[in-house]
């Protein structure tokens, strides 16, 4: 088995690859004061509670957007599994070019999420990554990464408006009935819900405009399902293409 960990500002998604077949994901909380014994504890519990025997664990490979998490999860990985875990970042390959300005500076999860669309789906592309911020990525019909937009996550912007005013509460992230909100937080609700939706809506055009093409757009991040089907544009959603595209690096690399 290959375990794939995705590290994010919020949570840290694990996958466990049998060849290409996903065989569980689990999500624990972000958290850069942990140490590498408390994440080789945790990671070996999750394991144990999906049933998975750490003899199995192969290899392992990491995407983190979290710095200073890097070193701690590849010494907790070695120290529970006794397996050198890869990182993507410079010198990896990929199989895709970047064509930015710094491609060093391009996010390990942007990356698996192109790389798993262009092998899986095929380009040109358009990706959404609706996580703790919203990605849009855009790949030409070669498979290279032309550039991105980095938008604020949805709950980022809900908690800003809860915190940035004095009679705004906090509320939970759905849709109301409607679109025109007859009480404060189903206007809210409305706001953040039918607005994050307008806004991919014009992304999108946007991104179609600028290109020439119309693009096939695929979805993936926690937050992508609440919002997506409210805009108009079609989608293939896919959970976990990030996971995927480790996979993916992963055998590029052994």
């Amino acid at each position: 088995m290959v375990l794939a960990i995705d590290i994010g500002n919020t949570n840290i998604v694990l996958g466990g690859f049998v060849d290409d077949e996903l065989a569980f994901v689990a999500r624990i909380a972000t958290n850069s004061s942990k140490t590498e014994d408390e994440y080789a504890t945790k990671i070996g519990s999750i394991l144990r509670l999906h049933g998975i025997d750490k003899a199995t664990i192969q290899g392992a490979i990491i995407a983190s957007v979290v710095p200073p998490l890097n070193t701690v999860m590849k010494r907790a990985i070695k120290m529970a599994y006794g397996v050198d875990a890869l990182l993507v970042g410079p010198g990896i390959k990929t199989g895709i070019n970047l064509h930015c300005d710094n491609p060093a500076s391009v996010g390990a999860d942007l990356i698996c999420a192109c790389v798993a669309t262009h092998h899986i789906y095929g380009s040109p592309s358009l990706i959404i990554d609706m996580g703790t911020a919203t990605k849009i990525m855009m790949m030409d019909q070669n498979g290279a990464f032309c550039g991105a937009s980095i938008i604020p996550g949805v709950n980022i912007g809900l908690k800003a408006l809860a915190s940035g005013t004095a009679q705004l509460p906090q509320i939970s992230l759905e849709a109301p009935a409607s679109v025109v909100g007859k009480n404060t937080v189903d206007c809210m609700r409305s706001g953040v819900v039918f607005g994050n939706a307008c806004m991919i809506d014009g992304m999108i055009d946007r991104f179609n405009e600028a290109a020439g093409v119309t693009f096939k757009v695929y979805a993936t991040g926690g937050l992508a399902p609440t919002i997506l089907c409210h805009c108009k544009h079609e989608f293939t959603f896919d959970n976990d293409l990030v996971l995927k595209g480790l996979n993916i690096l992963y055998k590029k690399n052994k």
